[in-house]
């Protein structure tokens, strides 16, 4: 598997309401640039998204794909793995950490690796990863705080 990075992110909510925009996936397109869709395949008994297919197009890169979703039980840690290889991915492996902070916000750390089907060097590898986390940090904390 590739390397990891991680980045994180303070915002304004507690962790169940954090946790509720992460999960509701179906939601992406609609406050996330390079998500055009995002339909949960499968659910765990609890109603919780095991399984979701994305189609991202995020200008040069376009993708379909689909991950499996695990939780922590008091829903502080969202990890997920690619199911199968994509057009553009052999494999990702990502997690949201939510870390209550006790003064009314939490710290949200994203740690993403990807393993890529095409060829790139891994400075620009690393430069692609942290603005993909960086985007998805900044618009994560615009829905969660709108509300």
């Amino acid at each position: 598997m590739a390397e990891s990075s991680s980045q994180s992110i303070v915002i304004n909510a507690d962790p169940a309401r954090i946790a509720e925009v992460i999960c509701d996936y179906p939601s992406y397109p609609r406050w996330t640039q390079a998500i055009k869709a995002a339909e949960v395949l499968e659910e765990y008994e609890d109603g919780y998204p095991a399984t979701v297919r994305f189609v991202i197009d995020a200008g040069i890169v376009q993708d379909e794909y689909t991950l499996h979703y695990d939780y922590a039980e008091d829903i502080s840690r969202i990890e997920w793995h690619l199911v199968a290889p994509s057009k553009m991915q052999k494999a990702q492996d990502g997690s949201y950490d939510i870390t209550d902070n006790g003064d009314g916000t939490c710290t949200v750390t994203y740690t993403l690796s990807v393993d890529l089907s095409i060829g790139m060097l891994g400075m620009f590898k690393k430069k692609a990863e942290k603005a993909i986390m960086d985007t998805a940090l900044k618009e994560l904390k615009k829905q969660v705080e709108a509300a």
